[in-house]
């Protein structure tokens, strides 16, 4: 393989290298704001969503403080009771 072939092949393997560094770079974003709204909604501190950036057992540490940390439950509010606008038919008579 002559130099020109290897500087070509080295100019496409950095090109890929960017394009795949790029691609985790937004993966590891778009996990942390998921994991930053789940920790909101939890009642817990938002930045716990960065330890998802630890390497290796930042997933599992953020995991289990959302399984074993206490969520706060607000109770649904009830919907007003709207009537029907028309009466149920008439069951058939025999």
């Amino acid at each position: 393989m002559d130099p020109q072939q290897q500087q070509h092949l080295a100019g496409i393997a950095a090109g890929f290298m960017g394009i795949f560094f790029l691609f985790g770079i937004a993966i590891a974003a778009f996990a942390v704001f998921l994991f930053w709204r789940i920790f909101t909604k939890a009642g817990l501190s938002g930045p716990l969503a960065l330890l998802v950036l630890v390497p290796g057992v930042g997933w599992i540490i953020a995991l289990c403080i959302l399984a074993f940390s206490e969520w706060p439950v607000t109770p649904i509010p009830s919907a007003p009771y709207y009537p029907p606008v028309y009466p149920p038919p008439a069951p058939p008579t025999l």
